[in-house]
């Protein structure tokens, strides 16, 4: 054992780590570049590659030139050995999508939700069913995956016995256990893992890896959805934490949100709220339409792009919303202090730039000066898939906090008695 109280092993690990991380965010490397990359010396890096090499988690990927020696070989994490999938559990869709070690996309496929919206059942097989078609549209077999990553709304607890049970008021959700029902009659073999986390953590840890958050120590990550959410990233919370941001309070007896509160941030600032005042104005909203081509619709009433009349019912609502919203983030800017606010999600990206600056107008107005003066608040780069990504990065990041060694088969999580009556209304 080592002097500070870890094993041989444990240390091993943390090599396997440190030279995995780097060489997946800074590769291609050489084994000379990984010393002063990572702090190991040369001997432990020399033996950390070896082993790495052997389990096919590294490989070479060419040569550059040293100065005045032989060329060096530049290593970099295989991506054909290991493979992740994403899943976002969202207000329109579940969609589903398989990746390698790199985070390619190799297959993906989407179940639209409708009046069945978040049944719970429907929702289970939803995510069984999109594993299997991804898993066989690449062609690969199960016991390959290192996980499955699933982003959901609401609270996530971790429990003894039941794994991942979920708390979604707003979505009728009253301590699903969501991981539970997936294990029972699941199509992947015990030794995968499931990851359950809140959808807006999912999307800030996407953002803080591979977008608009990279290089930044303290950063919110907002989705903007049918509802909206947050995730703090700071030093001490490196894998960020959800903040049930769209309940706070923001006008007393205010109008009734989803989640049968009064005056919540969701309830004027979330799409399905911003659609309802919209048409509760007298609004054009379309008939028979998904919230997605509903706002579209609104925005392109509010801003024409052939120079006819704006709708001044939703050009009002719009800009009602951006106001709230800003406001709504000056709350956060005067709790946490960030450096970087990224807005994200599907109603996020629809509104887009045209919306930002007068959300960004509105918060830093509403702010305390010194936190205001040090924020920015931008737009998130990865688009429509940034939470199921994020998602992917569960198993992910667990596979790294392991030095690339798979999870220890989870012992077997019983199904809850009242899921036993559901057992011939799901497909297993």
């Amino acid at each position: 054992m080592a002097g500070n109280g870890r094993t041989v092993r444990d240390l091993r690990r943390a090599n396997r780590t440190a030279v995995l991380q780097r060489l997946y965010f800074d590769g291609p490397l050489s084994r000379f570049e990984l010393g002063p990359a990572t702090g190991l010396s040369s001997g432990s890096v020399s033996n950390v590659v070896a082993d790495l090499i052997a389990d096919g988690l590294v490989e070479e990927a060419g040569s550059v030139d040293s100065d005045g020696g032989r060329p060096r070989t530049l290593l970099r994490v295989a991506p054909a050995s290991g493979h992740m999938i994403g899943v976002d559990v969202g207000e329109t869709r579940v969609r589903v999508e398989l990746f390698d070690l790199a985070l390619t996309e190799l297959a993906r496929t989407e179940r639209p939700l409708e009046q069945q919206r978040y049944e719970v059942e429907v929702i289970v097989d939803h995510i069984r069913s999109g594993i299997d078609e991804v898993l066989a549209a690449a062609g690969l077999a199960p016991e390959r995956l290192l996980g499955v990553g699933i982003g959901v709304p609401g609270i996530v607890e971790r429990t003894a016995g039941r794994g991942a049970v979920v708390h979604g008021q707003t979505i009728g959700w009253d301590a699903v256990p969501l991981e539970s029902l997936l294990r029972y009659g699941s199509p992947l073999p015990d030794g995968v893992p499931y990851f359950i986390d809140n959808g807006a953590r999912t999307l800030g840890q996407a953002e803080m890896w591979f977008g608009a958050g990279r290089g930044a120590e303290n950063a919110l990550v907002v989705l903007f959805g049918s509802g909206v959410g947050a995730s703090l990233v700071t030093p001490e919370v490196r894998h960020g934490r959800a903040v049930e941001w769209g309940h706070l309070t923001v006008r007393v007896r205010g109008r009734r949100c989803r989640c049968g509160a009064l005056g919540c941030l969701e309830a004027y600032a979330g799409a399905e709220s911003l659609l309802a005042r919209w048409s509760e104005e007298g609004g054009r909203v379309p008939e028979d339409t998904d919230e997605e081509t509903a706002l579209t619709a609104m925005l392109a009433a509010a801003y024409p792009a052939d120079g006819a009349d704006a709708d001044p019912v939703a050009l009002a609502v719009l800009e009602e919303t951006a106001e709230y919203l800003g406001a709504g983030l000056s709350d956060l800017i005067n709790l946490f202090q960030p450096e970087r606010i990224l807005m994200g999600g599907w109603a996020g990206l629809q509104l887009g730039s045209r919306f930002l600056p007068a959300v960004r107008r509105h918060a830093l107005s509403y702010a305390l000066r010194h936190p205001a003066e040090r924020v920015t608040i931008e737009l998130g780069k990865l688009g429509p898939d940034a939470v199921t990504v994020g998602a992917a990065i569960l198993p992910l990041a667990d596979f790294f906090d392991r030095g690339g060694r798979r999870s220890d088969p989870d012992p077997t999580v019983p199904a809850p008695a009242w899921r036993e009556a559901l057992r011939d209304r799901v497909p297993r």
